[in-house]
């Protein structure tokens, strides 16, 4: 367009700067993979969290409602209700060990 001088000359082959481009680019693969969206810490931990309070109240009302139901059929009051709370609080202690040993999602 015009006939201006560009502001820098064009810099010749150099292994200095081959070498900080080849760190640089090494530095933001880094950097990316670093800020790329993975669950953990703080995320993870309130993941966790909130799973194991959904396994134990799920547990103990699922057992609640159907050794209450249990006991409403056989008319059995209050031993349907009470082997149905067991139950329900040793399945929700089986989940939650059974995530526990699991190991953390990507």
């Amino acid at each position: 367009m015009s006939d201006e001088k560009p502001a820098r000359e064009p810099i010749g082959e150099d292994a200095r700067i081959d070498a900080l481009e080849g760190r640089l680019k090494a530095a933001r693969e880094r950097e990316e993979q670093r800020n790329s969206p993975t669950i953990r810490g703080a995320d993870a931990s309130y993941r966790s969290g909130n799973r194991v309070l959904a396994d134990l109240l799920g547990g103990v009302l699922g057992g609640l409602l159907l050794g209450w139901l249990f006991d409403w059929l056989a008319s059995t009051a209050p031993w349907g209700l009470l082997v149905g709370l067991a139950l329900g609080i040793v399945v929700a202690f089986r989940n939650i060990i059974r995530s526990a040993n699991r190991p953390p999602d990507r």
